[in-house]
């Protein structure tokens, strides 16, 4: 029969290895999280950004009338240019135009007699659909890293190190009535 010592300074360090195993899987586990938050963001930046283009391209299809046009122009171009602070802003004013377009009465109608601008505005209306499904995800990965970093050990320990706390992307995103 080994000492008690021994038995005791096993149990201890057992007891150390457990704690820094969960600790190791805690840091590790928020770590993919901020990972996720960074891929959500890039695949939202990217449905934006693509969002963005289709709108420019109905603008200067020549199927829409030159004040619509200069409208669906000005809100796409100033979401594809605007800095991080407005960014929000101008992607709602997007929304907002895009449902102003589009919400136009026959507004497919129209098109169809101008040209064939229903496969520009099916590729529109997947663009917007992208949109709204990245910000979902994007806010979804946000609130489980915000959710993880609330933990106390999280706060005891410094496991985020010095990554910021991410902010969700709150924007109007309602597709218009295709």
């Amino acid at each position: 029969m080994p000492p008690s010592w021994l038995l005791d300074l096993l149990f201890w360090l057992a007891v150390l290895f457990l704690a820094g195993l969960y600790v190791s899987w805690r840091a590790t586990r928020l770590d993919r999280l901020h990972v996720r938050v960074e891929t959500a963001r890039a695949a939202l930046d990217a449905a934006l950004v693509r969002r963005a283009a289709v709108a420019l391209e109905l603008a200067a299809s020549r199927l829409l009338d030159p004040a619509t046009s200069l409208v669906l122009a000005t809100a796409a171009h100033e979401a594809r240019t605007a800095d991080a602070d407005g960014r929000e802003f101008a992607e709602s004013d997007l929304s907002r135009a895009l449902r102003a377009v589009v919400g136009q009465p026959d507004f497919r109608a129209t098109l169809d007699s101008r040209g064939d601008g229903t496969a520009l505005l099916d590729e529109l209306e997947a663009a917007c659909r992208k949109v709204t499904f990245a910000r979902r995800f994007y806010n979804d990965a946000v609130s489980a890293t915000r959710i993880a970093r609330r933990k106390l050990l999280v706060r005891v320990i410094p496991l985020a190190g010095k990554a910021p706390v991410p902010d969700f992307f709150e924007i109007d995103d309602v597709p218009p009535d295709f």
